[in-house]
């Protein structure tokens, strides 16, 4: 069985089990997790590349070359980069809807600690002060979530022309 195919019938199996049980929902995290693994492990696939391929020419092919074209100085001095070619970053496209908000999003959200313990103010207030960023945060994510559901119970292919 393929991995994309093993990972979506793990997912479908705890979705449909949730359905007919008095049990949770899958986490949101791990169905969008579940999603970009499907989505990257396709485009991996795509380009020919294994296991057993060189281990640098499949993290290029996931995560990009070269200069990364995405780049955010946090509050604390902290520069984070990313590429916006590779399957990682095709996944994000796909599932997010847009690369770019959602790193920059995501990097603030995901450093708010860190700048509350920087700044020493109440994390509270370090929120408060990116109340926009969380907001659109949620926004993206609640799409990806959408759209990696609607991905795994077959509703989408994962490659991005319609076939597999």
């Amino acid at each position: 069985m393929r991995p994309r195919t093993t990972t979506a019938l793990a997912v479908l199996t705890l979705l449909a089990a949730s359905a007919c049980t008095a049990h949770p929902a899958p986490d949101a995290d791990d169905v969008i997790k579940a999603a970009t693994r499907a989505l990257t492990d396709d485009c991996l696939t795509r380009q020919g590349l294994t296991a057993k391929s060189d281990q640098q020419h499949v993290s290029d092919a996931l995560f990009g070359t070269g200069k990364p074209e995405l780049s955010l100085r946090l509050p604390t001095g902290l520069v984070v980069r990313a590429h916006t070619d590779g399957c990682l970053a095709a996944a994000q496209r796909r599932l997010y809807g847009d690369q770019d908000r959602w790193f920059r999003t995501s990097v603030v959200v995901n450093n708010l600690e860190p700048e509350a313990a920087r700044s020493g103010r109440p994390l509270s207030e370090v929120r408060a002060a990116h109340r926009a960023q969380i907001a659109e945060w949620r926004r993206l994510r609640a799409r990806a979530l959408t759209t990696a559901t609607a991905l795994l119970e077959g509703g989408g292919t994962t490659h991005p022309k319609g076939t597999q």
